[in-house]
């Protein structure tokens, strides 16, 4: 149970600080919060706070099977709870969903997914990097340079725990969530299978 709540705990967070930053500093606060949040729960449940990462750690053979579903609900969870928060926090703004363009949103949630799952998976689950105490800023920094890169064709989610909370915060439109959890979960798929290819050893 306390893993759940770890990873409940650490995207809620994540998905509050996506709904309160604004400006150019929007990035840095939201890799900032991730990896802070990733120092405070990554002993306890390895700080995924993304369904996709806890897909690409199940690949890889790094999450229980038993595991998978219970992290994404907690993921999910904490999301929504977030998104409710923003609402508290911020009244209603009279946010109206971003415009997308499917193919090229696809493709910016994928590559990026994909980047961030591979660096996770290199740097807090290789046996080779092991103890090193710098898996928390490799991961927030992987977001933040994802959000300034494509940020302003996807919206930058990288997780689908984050891109429903966007929808309830009015960011997304429901009916492109597909998008983002087609690409997400495909990009954490691709990374596990990526990382098992090139570290064949490390099971």
């Amino acid at each position: 149970m306390n893993k759940y709540l770890t990873e409940l705990i650490g995207t809620f967070f994540l998905v509050l600080t996506v709904g309160m930053a604004s400006g150019n500093l929007a990035p840095l606060a939201i890799g900032s919060v991730l990896m802070v949040m990733i120092y405070a729960g990554g002993h306890i449940s390895g700080g995924h706070f993304n369904p996709a990462v806890t897909l690409a750690a199940f690949v890889r053979g790094r999450c229980a099977k038993g595991d998978v579903a219970p992290y994404m609900i907690a993921q999910v969870g904490g999301a929504a709870l977030a998104a409710l928060a923003v609402s508290l926090l911020k009244g209603d703004t009279g946010n109206s969903a971003m415009n997308i363009n499917i193919g090229r949103t696809f493709l910016a949630e994928f590559l990026f997914t994909f980047a961030l799952a591979y660096v996770v998976l290199n740097v807090a689950t290789s046996k080779d990097t092991a103890g090193n105490s710098n898996y928390g800023l490799a991961i927030g920094f992987t977001v933040m340079v994802g959000a300034v890169a494509v940020g302003g064709i996807s919206g930058g989610a990288f997780n689908p725990a984050v891109a429903i909370g966007a929808a309830m915060m009015k960011a997304f439109a429901w009916q492109n969530l597909w998008v983002y959890f087609l690409a997400n979960f495909a990009g954490g798929a691709t990374a596990g299978v990526v990382f098992k290819m090139l570290n064949p050893e490390d099971k």
